[in-house]
Parts: structure tokens; C-alpha cells; sequence
């Protein structure tokens, strides 16, 4: 019987830092579908907003998160990020995490879209992600044990539909199962349901779909940042091509020569991505074709790593100074709703991170906030975790029946996954309209998938077919019941943003009873429990 105090499903940056804020004398328990280094934090390139800079202030972070979200956020929720993250910043600064520094020893602080302040702390140039998790994995304490390569599907609840631990499976089928009060959903987002994506080959919104089967409530599914900026080589996007890079000089041109942003935004390259990526998809439509100017960026080598490493390998040659780009899907600003502390309305499932919807990122994310919302919630659930003193009942019966090792399993195909996600990136993608999402919504519902399905019965890849399947009802129905344009939901068939009907309002999805009830919500500061 494997049992722990907290598990945290995932191995990113809010996991982690969940992880090592815990106190010591728990056991905790980390599970990851791939290995602690595969995760979208890993492979972040941009860095963390924070004020530190002394012509910078709070508010001023506050402000530009409000204006990227188009004003759809919880704004205690923004305002406490912002001031905890300073905080936050500062102590990993003090501590010694490797953040990059100019020739005097001072940090060295980049721009980003939609930022009014140079607020960006980054490591090794466009490696901020992996500089980061090193410096965690290193600085995680011995109570904490991990299971690699092992798929969390299920949720497993008591009698009173309290979460008490997870069911996972292998690769090989084989399925085991984990026991604790406190379950963290910490999965990350749900990119690999598009074509194009800067996301993590692993990164399929299982987490958001195992929660919503266990009856946690879902949110905001219909905003989604796709990232204005990936390497596009021969028809396919090969990955991010971070937004420093237009902080640090670099403009947007077509095959024509013409600069596409002028006249689009005040701020042009660095306008919030969903005004960018909207333009560079526009562009595309027209038959051009799209490049990233880099020729007024200094030593872009050495600057950016990572990227140039990438572009090389794709056979793109930089001393021409430009680099061929498209969008894709990067983040999703919605996902399991919780409250302040990071707790969900199905009690003993927690989470946190992009799997976590808190109302931070409205309508859409300001750049570089997402590391910092992980490492703000991770914090601040780990400390009300090490406040707790009850404990949850586990029916041992449970515990016996619910390992087992792979048996003969029903083959279930209902689709080709690259199919799914080219008619995701064509019904649900940059710019929608009803009918196409009317369409995509009907081929999704006749696909042979049930929503409380038996996943024991199923193969692992089927499994990660079906929790596609699921996030891409969610995503879809929300998409077409929003009928406006804010942020990262864009219909060409509703191109204004509506306050008067829409304006704080969100969509939420819950199972019960094997069908999805949707409702609207007055976004009030969300107080689960009492």
C-alpha cells in the first residue's frame, strides 16, 4: 500500500515549489507523466515578472495585468500576486538562484509585451525555465519521493466524494494506485490539443480532466493564449521563439517587406499576444508569409541559446537576420477553479499552476506572470497545508480493489490525433466563429466517448485520447456560448468586447451525474469554503 501525506501530480515549477515549502516532517509524493525535467517549465525561455527595479511599483504591475486580461480577473487575486511575488522574487534572489546580472552585479531586467516597466528577471539568457527547476530539484528536501513516467487518470474519492488519492498507469498498462489527504493537481495546461503549440509533447490537459470527472469545476476554457511567436519551418511550427526577443529590438515584417504592427497597437511588437498573434494570423490568411527581424539585436547568440540552437537545427541560417514565424497554442488562462489558497470544491483536491484556474490572468496572461503565479500559489498552499491538523478518512476497501496490473482492455480508436488537433487549430483556434465551432462541437459529440467512461478498461493511449476529447468539449462549448471577443477568445463573428453582458462574467463546466452542466458566474473573489 503506497501512501503519503501531500501527492502533487506534476513536475513543474509550481509543483516544485509547492513541494519544498511543505514542511519537511510530511511525506510527500510526486507524480509525473513523463520525468521531473518534462514539463513546461522546464522549457520556459522567458523569465518571471516581478517588480524590483526602482522605477518600478506595484501598481504599475498591477495595472498591466489587469489591461492584458482585459479587466476579466479577480482583482484581490491580481493585487496579491503582484505583492507576494515580489516578496517571493526577492528571497530567490537572496538565496542564490541563478538569475542573469549585468557587468556591475545588478540584475539584468528584460521587456515584454504589454509591460509598461523593464520587469523581467531571467537565467542563461532564453534557459530560464531550466536554470530554475535545477535550482529547485537541488534545493527539494529528502521527504519528498517521485514517481516518474506514470499517467495520473483517476481521482480516487471516499464515500463522501473526498478526494483520497490518485490511480496512474504505466506505459505498459499496468495500473498502480496512491493514497493521501491531499491530493495537488499541478499537471500544467492543455497545448497538445492544438496542432501548433510551444507546450511540451506531454502536456495534454489530463490534470483539468480528471478534476472535472471527480466533479471539481472548470473555468475561463475558452481563453487561450496562442504565442505569436514560433519557429515556422516547412508548414510546421518547431518551437517557442520568446518574446524577449521583441523586447529586445526585434520587429515583425512580411514577405513584402512591409512592418505588419504599425498602425495595429501604441506598442506595436511588444502589444499584449493576443493583438500580435491575431495580426501574424490575419497575415497568414492573406498567402504571407511572416519573419522576426532580428538585425538590431546585438550578440543575438549569445543573448538568446537556446533559440539559436533551435534554428539551426531547423536549417535556419541567422546571419540573414531574420527568423520565419507563426502562432501557436501556449497557455491556457483558465482551468480547475480554486480559491485564495489554492483549494477546489471537491474536498482534499488542491491545485495550482496552469492546470489551476485563480483568476489571475483574466482574458488573457501578461507575459512572464505565469512562472510567478506558480511560485506565488505554490507558496501559499503549502502554507496553508502546513497549518492543517485533520485529517481525511480512506476506506481501506478501496485501497485493496484499486491496483491492478494490466488485463485485457477494450480497443477504443474513435480518432486520428493529428487530426483531432488540426480541426482543433481550424474550429477553436486564433479566430472562431459560431458555425465552425457548432461543427467542431457535433463531430466531438459523435465521437463514441462517454463522459464518466470506465478508464480502467481502456489502453494508456486511448486514455490520453479521451482526456483530449473531454478538454476539447470544454474548451469548445465555452468558445461558442462566449459571444464576444476578449483577449485570447477571438470571434470574428462577435468582434467587440461586450461589458455589458460579459464583462466579469465566466463560464463554468462541472460533471454530474455522467452529463456537463455549464452556468455562468458572477466572478466575485471565490470563496469555496466557508
Amino acid at each position: 500500500m503506497k501512501k503519503a501525506d501531500v501527492i502533487i501530480v506534476g513536475s513543474g515549477l509550481a509543483a516544485l515549489q509547492t513541494a519544498r515549502e511543505l514542511n519537511p516532517e510530511l511525506n510527500v509524493m510526486i507524480i509525473t507523466k513523463g520525468t521531473r525535467r518534462g514539463s513546461n517549465s522546464y522549457m520556459a525561455q522567458g523569465g518571471i515578472a516581478a517588480v524590483v527595479a526602482k522605477d518600478d511599483n506595484i501598481a504599475r504591475h498591477f495595472e498591466d495585468t489587469l489591461e492584458a486580461g482585459r479587466g476579466h480577473q479577480i482583482e484581490e487575486e491580481v493585487h496579491s500576486l503582484v505583492t507576494e511575488g515580489q516578496r517571493i522574487v526577492q528571497k530567490l534572489v537572496d538565496e542564490g538562484a541563478p538569475f542573469d546580472r549585468n557587468n556591475d552585479g545588478t540584475l539584468s531586467l528584460g521587456m515584454e509585451g504589454a509591460h509598461s516597466r523593464k520587469r523581467i528577471l531571467h537565467c542563461g539568457g532564453d534557459e530560464t525555465g531550466r536554470f530554475l527547476i535545477e535550482h529547485f530539484l537541488k534545493t527539494l528536501s529528502g521527504n519528498i519521493s517521485w514517481v516518474e513516467e506514470e499517467m495520473v487518470f483517476e481521482l480516487l474519492q471516499n464515500s463522501e466524494g473526498a478526494c483520497i488519492g490518485v490511480k496512474t498507469m504505466n506505459r505498459q498498462g499496468a495500473v498502480h494506485a496512491y493514497y493521501a489527504p491531499i491530493v495537488v493537481m499541478a499537471a500544467g495546461g492543455a497545448g497538445g490539443l492544438y496542432s501548433s503549440t510551444s507546450n511540451h509533447p506531454t502536456v495534454t490537459g489530463d490534470g483539468m480532466a480528471a478534476a472535472f470527472r471527480a466533479g471539481a469545476y472548470i473555468a475561463d476554457a475558452e481563453f487561450i493564449q496562442f504565442h505569436p511567436t514560433l519557429l515556422y519551418v516547412d508548414g510546421k511550427t518547431k518551437g517557442l521563439v520568446s518574446e524577449a526577443v521583441r523586447g529586445e529590438g526585434a520587429h515583425l515584417f512580411n514577405d513584402a517587406g512591409e512592418r505588419i504592427m504599425e498602425g495595429i497597437h501604441p506598442l506595436k511588437e511588444l502589444a499584449p499576444r493576443h493583438v500580435v498573434a491575431q495580426r501574424i494570423f490575419e497575415q497568414r490568411q492573406m498567402g504571407r508569409d511572416i519573419y522576426l527581424s532580428i538585425k538590431l539585436i546585438n550578440e543575438f547568440e549569445t543573448k538568446f541559446p537556446s533559440i539559436s540552437a533551435m534554428c539551426k537545427e531547423n536549417g535556419i541560417d541567422l546571419s540573414l537576420g531574420r527568423i520565419p514565424v507563426s502562432p501557436g497554442c501556449h497557455f491556457i488562462m483558465g482551468g480547475i477553479v480554486i480559491d485564495s489558497a489554492g483549494k477546489t470544491n471537491v474536498e482534499g483536491l488542491y491545485a495550482v499552476g496552469e492546470a489551476a484556474c485563480s483568476g489571475v490572468h483574466g482574458a488573457n496572461r501578461l507575459a512572464s506572470n505565469s512562472l510567478l503565479e506558480g511560485l506565488v500559489y505554490g507558496k501559499r498552499l503549502a502554507d496553508w497545508i502546513n497549518a492543517q491538523k485533520k485529517s481525511i478518512s480512506i476506506n481501506p476497501k478501496k485501497m485493496q480493489d484499486a491496483e491492478q496490473q494490466k488485463s485485457g482492455r477494450k480497443a477504443a480508436a474513435p480518432f486520428n490525433v493529428k487530426e483531432f488537433q488540426e480541426r482543433m487549430m481550424e474550429s477553436a483556434g486564433i479566430i472562431r466563429n459560431g458555425q465552425k465551432l457548432e461543427e467542431h462541437l457535433n463531430w466531438l459529440q459523435n465521437i463514441e466517448f462517454r463522459l464518466d467512461e470506465k478508464l480502467d478498461e481502456l489502453n494508456p493511449e486511448d486514455i490520453g485520447k479521451y482526456f483530449m476529447w473531454i478538454n476539447s468539449l470544454i474548451v469548445t462549448r465555452a468558445a461558442l456560448l462566449r459571444t464576444e471577443s476578449r483577449g485570447g477568445h477571438i470571434r470574428s463573428d462577435y468582434q467587440e468586447e461586450d461589458d455589458f453582458f460579459w464583462m466579469k462574467r465566466r463560464i463554468v463546466h462541472s460533471l454530474e451525474d455522467g452529463e456537463m452542466r455549464t452556468w455562468l458566474d458572477e466572478q466575485v473573489k471565490t470563496k469555496i469554503y466557508a
